[in-house]
């Protein structure tokens, strides 16, 4: 009875019987320790001989005392004590009270240690397994107890050093000191007995209470101490307290190193229905040794990493980098991507292209409707030209030489001759005064400033007269002014003064020469040559046509102009002798001036040359009045100049009589559009008759311009907008045009469509 007992204390405190057998295992143990107490009575030997001779697995003797025991079946419960026992983790390491009712008394492993042959002997099952020797005194007993508890309190202080090093935990769970017998199996250690490991599913809030560590006997001396097994119970309100984890949804703890339980021997008393889950609650969540841990402290361990790479929508990992933007999207959402097809595919391309396509339109609409409008700009759309009623002009040609008449601005109205170079003795003089007037500007009424008379134009004078040169009297140091000496070269043709005026404009008579030459290609004179300022060589020749081209150019000159049209000036350098070049009064060859309009040229005769006349005159045609410019070379007909002369005024005359006024453009023609530049156009007319002098058979241009003014962008009807042009220079003709309707700014279709 008492070794049935006993064995079922032993199964229940090593095992961790279930709750609903805690009463019988706690009375089994009370049972066991009052047994032993009455045995304390026999005297040492007879429990010794007694343990001898009923030593056998199956004897009826008790189980030996504490010091008594098996050094092999401790060492056995020690060994699998280790091995069962769950790693204890740094924190866990600093609860000295709960870790050392789980590890084997030090002394039980000593004497396992030194037992010997002794320990592979069967156990006295008669003895009592807590009994103390009979013989032994209080003072002993109180000595052996303080021996015991101090070497407890250094086994635990080791075993703590074990557990700040978890690398040796391997290393104590000896496996050589199994119980070699099978006849009598090792009876696993009360206190220490395995606790089974709970796997990764298992559920953290099923498990039970922890081990309480259990309070100390107030009164040792009252009676023997009670086995290890039975100091190491739970109390019935701890066994039963069940874990409430404060935050749920933390991970559950695993155990870092999975160990197989070393089950205990079944129990006769054990309840149905009260398996291992019920033990592995209990060992699962153990009782904290420090008061300032809480009750998570079991899940504050956390999980091991997994290596298994993250799992992208595809089902595949990829552990190089962060899964794709969808499955990243996925992933946030808690929605797994759409799958992938041609149709979604071509729609996010559309809304992709499209968003950018419309964000450029966004920008292009911005930019046309920002950007500066076009100038708008007058177009002609009406007639470029008008031709006269009637046949060819006739007018009187000489009947030598060369000879042209032109209208200023208007047209040719004939020539006469082959235009080959010729000499054109002082018509070339028209150049000189021409450069002079240009680089050496005059106002109207202004004389200039002075020109030194040097002695080589005194010279000139004096070689002159005897060479029957036009030359006019000076001497060397007289000032005489810019103004005067251009009147010496028009009029009285000064050949000596108009090689002064070149040596002081240019330095030398040759640099001046160049600048003549120069000067007629820009004209487009191409069939002249120039060699002389005076003319006087023969090697200095042109054209009838190009001196008209001359001509044209030096009358717009109001100071040539008003020269060239002087029939006399008043010398100043001159001693008022009776001769021609040293009167006063010097005269014009030209003996036109003043007569029928005519206001100049020039006029130039040599031997080589004949008699030559470049002429102009003004006549009034309509409301306007026209240049008539015309030249008469090669007249060799005694008397030269006579011949020219009279040449001359005959054209002069019929050029004259036959220019006639006529309408060209009527008043509200329309003539034009004025055209925005971004398709716009708005119709212009003329705002009165437009009247040309013409003659018979001439054809005039017509122009439309804006006559120098910016047109506006919008107007309103009626204004005034440019110019409609016929001739240039003298004879030109313009009236003026406006708008037909309102000139309005261009639409915002016509600027964002535009290209230009």
């Amino acid at each position: 009875m008492n070794e049935k007992n006993s064995a079922k204390a032993g199964e229940l405190s090593g095992k961790e019987a279930a709750p609903g057998d805690e009463a019988d295992a706690v009375n089994a143990a009370e049972e066991a320790a009052d047994r032993a107490e009455a045995r304390t009575d026999t005297t040492p030997a007879d429990q010794t001989d007694k343990g001898a001779d009923e030593v056998g697995p199956n004897s009826g003797g008790s189980e030996p005392t504490r010091d008594q025991a098996d050094p092999a079946d401790r060492a056995d419960r020690a060994d699998k004590t280790l091995v069962a026992m769950r790693p204890v983790s740094r924190q866990d390491s600093a609860q000295p009270t709960a870790d050392a009712v789980s590890e084997p008394d030090e002394g039980q492993a000593d004497a396992a240690t030194s037992g010997g042959e002794a320990a592979r002997e069967p156990r006295d099952d008669g003895a009592a397994s807590s009994t103390p020797p009979s013989d032994e005194q209080p003072e002993q007993r109180e000595e052996r107890e303080e021996r015991e508890e101090r070497e407890e309190r250094e086994e635990r202080e080791e075993r703590e050093e074990r557990e700040e090093q978890p690398g040796e935990e391997g290393k104590q769970q000896p496996e050589a000191d199994a119980p070699k017998s099978p006849e009598a199996p090792a009876k696993p250690h009360p206190v220490s007995a395995p606790a089974p490991v709970r796997g990764p599913d298992a559920n953290p809030e099923s498990a039970p209470a922890p081990d309480p560590q259990p309070a100390p006997d107030p009164d040792p001396a009252r009676k023997p101490p009670a086995p290890s097994w039975a100091a190491r119970r739970e109390s019935d309100s701890e066994r039963t307290s069940e874990f409430v984890a404060l935050k749920p949804d933390l991970p559950r703890p695993t155990s870092p190193r999975p160990v197989t339980p070393t089950p205990g021997p079944s129990s006769s008393g054990e309840k149905p229905g009260a398996g291992s889950g019920d033990s592995d609650r209990t060992r699962e969540f153990t009782s904290p040794s420090r008061a300032d841990n809480d009750r998570t402290m079991a899940l504050t361990q956390p999980p091991a990493p997994s290596a298994a790479a993250p799992v992208t929508s595809s089902g595949t990992g990829d552990a190089a980098g962060p899964p794709p933007p969808l499955d990243l999207l996925a992933q946030l959402t808690n929605t797994p991507p759409k799958a992938e097809t041609v149709g979604r595919t071509v729609a996010r391309r559309i809304k992709i292209w499209g968003t950018l396509v419309a964000l450029l339109a966004v920008v292009l609409v911005a930019v046309q409707a920002l950007r500066p409008l076009p100038t708008p700009t007058l177009k002609l759309t009406g007639k470029s030209s008008h031709t006269a009623d009637g046949g060819a002009l006739s007018l009187p040609w000489p009947t030598e030489g060369q000879a042209v008449v032109d209208i200023d601005g208007l047209g040719r109205m004939g020539s006469y001759g082959e235009m080959k170079p010729l000499p054109i003795g002082s018509v070339a003089k028209v150049m000189t005064t021409y450069l002079i007037l240009r680089d050496h500007p005059l106002k109207a009424g202004d004389k200039g400033p002075s020109v030194p008379v040097d002695q080589k134009a005194e010279d000139d004078y004096t070689t002159g007269v005897t060479e029957k040169e036009s030359v006019v009297e000076v001497k060397a140091g007289q000032q005489i002014s810019e103004l005067e000496a251009l009147q010496a070269v028009m009029l009285p043709s000064a050949n000596n003064v108009a090689r002064l005026l070149a040596r002081w404009d240019a330095s030398t008579e040759e640099a001046f020469i160049k600048k003549m030459n120069d000067t007629a290609k820009e004209l487009g004179m191409t069939n002249t040559t120039y060699t002389d300022a005076s003319g006087l060589i023969e090697s200095t020749v042109s054209t009838a046509e190009d001196q008209v081209k001359l001509a044209k150019r030096a009358m717009t000159d109001p100071v040539f102009r008003q020269i060239a049209k002087l029939p006399s000036y008043q010398s100043t350098t001159t001693s008022g002798g009776s001769t021609v070049e040293t009167a006063r009064t010097q005269y014009n060859f030209n003996k036109l001036v003043p007569l029928n309009g005519v206001v100049g040229i020039k006029t130039g005769s040599t031997t080589k040359a004949g008699g030559n006349l470049l002429f102009a005159a003004e006549t009034t045609v309509g409301d306007s009045k026209q240049l008539i410019i015309g030249a008469v070379f090669g007249q060799h007909k005694t008397p030269i100049i006579g011949t020219a002369t009279a040449a001359s005024k005959s054209l002069i005359l019929a050029a004259d009589k036959a220019l006639r006024s006529e309408t060209v453009v009527k008043k509200g023609e329309v003539v034009g559009q004025v055209d925005d530049g971004l398709g716009g156009t708005v119709p212009v007319v003329a705002a009165k008759d437009l009247t040309v002098p013409v003659w018979s058979g001439a054809s005039v241009a017509i122009k439309l311009t804006d006559d120098g003014k910016a047109l506006p962008h919008s107007a309103n009807a009626g204004t005034e907008v440019g110019m409609l042009t016929v001739g240039s220079g003298a004879g030109e003709a313009k009236v003026p045009v406006t708008l037909k309707d309102d000139l309005s700014e261009p639409s915002f279709g016509a600027k964002l469509t535009r290209l230009g």
